[in-house]
């Protein structure tokens, strides 16, 4: 845990609630409850926590949707290397990000770091920036998985079914899952992650030994002067780009169910970006040796999504394509369960520092998982794909709308907020070492947090800028401004909502950040009034 200043805070917080836990009732903080107020310790491993994390990033998902979007839209055949730089831009962030997770073990993670390093009311704001990104971006999933769902069943089954159908059906599902031990979540994780990521290394290879036959085993693709010219929107596929890494951060959410955090987390998040860079980069140029450098932006912008399913029936045949698409669902479905349990963890230790309601503070007895956490997102995901789902105008439903708006406007609208949060953080971790006097001693952590946030800032003014471009809207559109607003609206109402508590509820505000710590303090004030009792 962090020293310096914090325990301070820890002691304030718990000399304003009162004895016996009484404050707690008044002010909404989840006072000591015996074990439904803890996360369940020592669940995950290196190789749990690991599947856990790269299942967000939905690797199938990211060769067949977002690869022919960068190669057919935004005009980059250079995706290697546009991989490569992301990857580095992430390693200098992790630098500093991992060794903050050596210090603090919150569920809160980014809120809670920002909240140790910028301060309460900054970590207040972040807390709901997380909550709405993370959201975001699962909820955006969902209309993709039912569009390709309802496709499966009319072309293997001959039903026709609205799109929305299968999507609620998986709303529920993961909501299901996301009730249980998060051990047994990280093998069902597991499992579909590693075949989804065997079958794409199956066809890299199969790309490299039959390459295009106009241009051979080409090494255009790494060529740095394709990522520049005429038609290329590198800001752009930059923006585009990182939502493919999203999911390594992720890891520090685990750290109060991990064995040996202060270990195996920080290892987690090195290994998570370094395996996303190698594999995408690799993954992208056996894409480009397929259809051939000069051919790729074509058949991308032709065929899109479809443009992966072609070149592997070409070298792999119609059974191994078929088995590909169905992995490509799994794919995407294991993302949902991994974003559903991370927002089911944000919101727990929310709930435990007064946040949200004490409701969410508190864990299934059986599981051990953050219940009330879980349906809450749950509901969220029902409501929204219903408005999807009443925007339709045909008996079973127009498919523009979940791929091109569900999909792509809540999943940009999570990167956005996802890529705010990794720049702020990378900040909180300079003031959080310098405020402890320890700036010296971690001065190459330091430097590598503060170059990681500097590129971050620019990625996300490029977002900001080119949102109508990434959301597909047209010039001039309203949405180009509406949307990234919405991170924007978060980030400020966060800011007055820490605010306000710490004016109206200062115990409250005191505890942010503090995630377990306080709840140790809460236990231990509890038990000493029982015993005085």
């Amino acid at each position: 845990m962090a020293t310096g200043s914090s325990p301070t805070r820890a002691t304030r917080a718990t000399r304003t609630t009162g004895s016996g836990g009484k404050g707690g009732g008044d002010t909404g903080i989840n006072t000591y409850k015996g074990e439904e107020g803890a996360l369940r310790a020592g669940r995950l491993g290196t190789l749990g926590l690991l599947l856990s994390v790269l299942a967000a990033s939905a690797p199938l998902m990211v060769v067949a949707g977002v690869m022919p979007t960068i190669f057919g839209v935004m005009g980059v055949v250079g995706q290697p290397l546009l991989f490569l730089i992301l990857g580095a831009v992430l390693l200098l962030f992790s630098v500093g990000y991992a060794e903050m997770s050596r210090h603090i073990h919150n569920a809160g993670a980014f809120y809670a770091y920002i909240a140790r390093g910028l301060g309460a009311t900054a970590g207040a704001g972040a807390s709901l920036v997380a909550l709405v990104a993370y959201s975001a971006m699962q909820v955006g999933i969902f209309g993709i998985l039912g569009f390709e769902l309802s496709g499966i069943f009319a072309t293997y089954l001959g039903i026709s079914i609205a799109w929305w159908i299968p999507a609620l059906v998986c709303v529920l599902l993961v909501g299901f899952l996301g009730w249980l031990k998060i051990d047994l979540n990280a093998k069902v994780l597991g499992v579909l992650l590693l075949i989804e990521c065997v079958l794409v290394v199956i066809f890299d290879v199969s790309a490299v030994a039959e390459p295009s036959k106009a241009a051979g085993l080409s090494l255009t693709a790494f060529d740095p002067s394709t990522l520049t010219g005429p038609g290329v929107a590198l800001g752009t596929a930059l923006c585009f780009s990182i939502a493919a890494f999203v999911g390594f951060e992720q890891a520090p959410v685990y750290a109060e169910e991990t064995q040996r955090p202060h270990v195996i987390v920080s290892r987690v998040m090195f290994l998570g970006v370094a395996y996303s860079a190698i594999f995408l980069a690799l993954s992208s140029w056996a894409v480009s040796v397929a259809a051939g450098p000069g051919r790729v932006s074509g058949m991308a912008t032709k065929e899109g999504p479809g443009m992966l399913f072609t070149l592997v029936q070409e070298r792999l045949g119609a059974t191994f394509t078929d088995v590909l698409h169905i992995l490509f669902v799994t794919g995407m479905f294991a993302a949902l369960l991994s974003f559903h349990n991370v927002v089911a963890r944000y919101s727990f230790a929310m709930g435990r520092e007064g946040l949200l309601p004490a409701a969410f503070g508190r864990t299934n007895k059986a599981s051990g998982a953050p219940a009330t956490g879980s349906v809450l997102q749950s509901v969220v995901s029902l409501l929204v794909v219903l408005a999807f789902a009443l925007t339709d105008d045909k008996p079973i439903g127009d498919p523009t709308t979940p791929v091109l708006h569900l999909f792509t406007w809540m999943g940009n609208v999570g990167a956005l907020g996802v890529i705010l949060l990794m720049a702020v953080a990378s900040f909180a971790v300079i003031a959080f070492f310098v405020r402890r006097r320890a700036g010296a001693a971690q001065k190459w952590r330091l430097l590598c947090s503060g170059l990681a946030g500097l590129a971050l800032l620019g990625i996300a003014v490029y977002t900001v800028k080119d949102f109508g471009i990434l959301v597909g809207a047209e010039s001039g559109s309203a949405l180009g401004w509406i949307l990234p607003g919405i991170i924007g609206v978060t980030a400020v109402g966060g800011l007055v909502y820490g605010a306000v508590l710490k004016a109206k509820k200062p115990e409250v505000h005191a505890r942010i950040g503090l995630g377990n710590e306080a709840f140790q303090l809460d236990k231990a004030a509890a038990e000493s009034e029982a015993a005085r009792g």
